[in-house]
Order: structure tokens, then sequence, then C-alpha cells
């Protein structure tokens, strides 16, 4: 099994989201563990749970403190405890976009509505006042706008007659309770799943000039429409269980440069030519900007001069 990711998770009260996402990682077979349990309340019942359970837990009033100071050192905390994930589990402050942003696409929340319905608080009262049929929860991905990010996962619960905002949201957290710890699973695995770094490939390759995709060989290939190819996809091919991309090179010199400096990532594909190299997008966290920039310049080796001709006119202005 791979190592198992580490999670941080911010309450501000009792912390019953954060139990769940705590009970969760004791199974053999999950893919996270919490490493900090932290709070800007340091009477948060999350803090007494997660200490008597064996985790680390870090309190920091904000009282007194700017907002971004008080970031800065949940941050520092959150860092030094070896996170790599953030996870808000009823953490009651509204973030920095600086705080936002360092941890962008690997902060996560849980928000009581079936989002984009009834962004903030009170939103059991909301649905009941509206009529829907259906309140529920959303884990979303943090950005720097409130309850705005990319949704991970939803569930609905039926309103019944006669519902209070406080029986409603007894089932909802419930539903709760069970979507997270699914969707923060999924979330911090995603990066090595070869479907999911397929999509990130296939985005990028396809925004090169005239770009098509097809299937050859058993496996996602990029060229030019009525053209050469410039990129492969390849996972598990042959069994040789590595997720890689394949792009064009100088020649054999650049190839053997490349996996002398790091053997670990970049390797000769079995069947392809000198020119070819593959980079693995399985064994470290991908730059994307980096894929980005192979790419390109795989394309830009077997474009025709009038395609490069335009991109090289644009890039001028």
């Amino acid at each position: 099994m791979r190592d198992r990711a580490k999670v941080a998770v911010l309450v501000s009260g009792g912390g019953t989201n954060m139990a769940a996402l705590l009970y969760a990682s004791r199974a053999a077979d999950c893919p996270y563990e919490i490493v900090l349990v932290g709070s800007n309340n340091p009477d948060a019942g999350g803090l007494k749970l997660a200490a008597a359970e064996g985790v680390a837990t870090f309190a920091l009033p904000h009282k007194g403190m700017t907002r971004t100071d008080h970031d800065a050192a949940m941050d520092a905390a959150i860092r030094a405890a070896g996170a790599q994930w953030v996870a808000l589990a009823g953490y009651m402050r509204i973030l920095t976009p600086e705080f936002v942003g360092s941890w962008e696409g690997q902060m996560v929340n849980i928000h009581p509505s079936l989002l984009p319905k009834y962004k903030g608080l009170h939103t059991h009262d909301r649905a009941i006042e509206a009529g829907d049929t259906h309140g529920g929860c959303s884990v979303h991905l943090v950005t720097a706008e409130l309850d705005d990010g990319p949704l991970l996962g939803q569930t609905p619960v039926a309103i019944l007659p006669g519902d209070t905002a406080d029986s409603l949201a007894a089932r909802v957290l419930i539903a709760e309770h069970q979507l997270y710890s699914r969707c923060l699973a999924a979330l911090v695995t995603r990066e090595s799943s070869p479907e999911w770094l397929l999509e990130q490939v296939r985005a990028r390759a396809m925004a090169q000039g005239e770009a098509e995709e097809t299937l050859s060989h058993g496996m996602a290939c990029f060229g030019i429409r009525k053209g050469k190819k410039f990129a492969w996809f390849s996972s598990d091919h042959h069994g040789d269980g590595r997720t890689a991309l394949l792009v064009k090179i100088s020649g054999l010199d650049e190839q053997a440069m490349l996996i002398e400096q790091d053997a670990a990532r970049y390797y000769r594909p079995a069947y392809f030519g000198d020119d070819w190299i593959a980079i693995r997008l399985d064994h470290a966290k991908v730059d994307w900007d980096e894929v980005d920039t192979w790419l390109t310049r795989s394309w830009r080796s077997v474009a025709p001069k009038k395609l490069t001709a335009l991109l090289d006119a644009a890039e001028g202005f």
C-alpha cells in the first residue's frame, strides 16, 4: 500500500465530522491519516476528542490577532505536522485568500446544503422555507469565495412533512459523516489514478493546435489531424506497472541525459525510438506547468510550419 496521505483537520466546535474522518482513517485500507486537529477555540470539543484518540492538537484563539496573522500561524502548525491536505470540519472562520491560495486544490470543506444552493448560514431553514423536497450536504474544494469551490460529492436528504431546521440538520449530519470520508479518500488518491491523470494530459494535449485523440496499441495518443503523433499516455502498458506521458525529444543524447539525471522519473519507452522519452506521472507530485511545456515542445517538433508560424506570430504580440 502507498504511504497514507497526511491530513490536518480544522474545527471550532464539537468536531463530529472530524471524528467521522478520524474513525474512517482507522480502517486498514483508508488512504489517509489525521496528523493534526487544529482550532481557533481552545475549548473546542473536537480538540479534546482528538487528544483522547492520540492525535496531535493545536489551538490558537483568534481574538486580538489579525486574520492574516492567525491564518499564518495555523498554516505554520499544519505544515510543521507534515500535513499535505487540510479538511475544514466546522471551522467557523473566513479564511484569507493567501491561506486558501497556499493550499489550492488541497483544502476541502463540507457544507450542509446541496451547493450551489444556500451558501453561508441557516441552510436548513432556507431549504424548508423554499419548499424544497430535499436538503443535503456537499463536499467541495475550498476557494477564496465562500462555499464556491469545485464539488467533489453530494448527498441529498429528503425533507419530511413537519421538518424543522433541527430535525433536518440531524439527518443531514448522518449523511455528512458518511460523505466526507469517502470524498476525502477519493481526493487524496486521485492524483495516482490513471483515469484522472489521463484527463489532465488530455486537456493539455487537446489545447495544442489542430490536435486529435486516437487509440493505438491500447494507449491513448495525441496527434495533429491527418499528421504525426506528439504524445502518448501509457498506463501499465505491457504490465510495466507505470503511468507515464511519452513525448518527443531531440534524440539519444537527450534521452540518456534525462534518464541519468532522474531514473525514477524518466525512462526509455519500449517499442519507441531514441527520440521519445517517458515521463512518469505516478511517482511524485506532477508539475503540470512542466507537462504543458513538454507537450508544447513535442507538438512543435511534429507540427507543420503553417501551424508553428501562426503560434510564433501570436506569441510575438
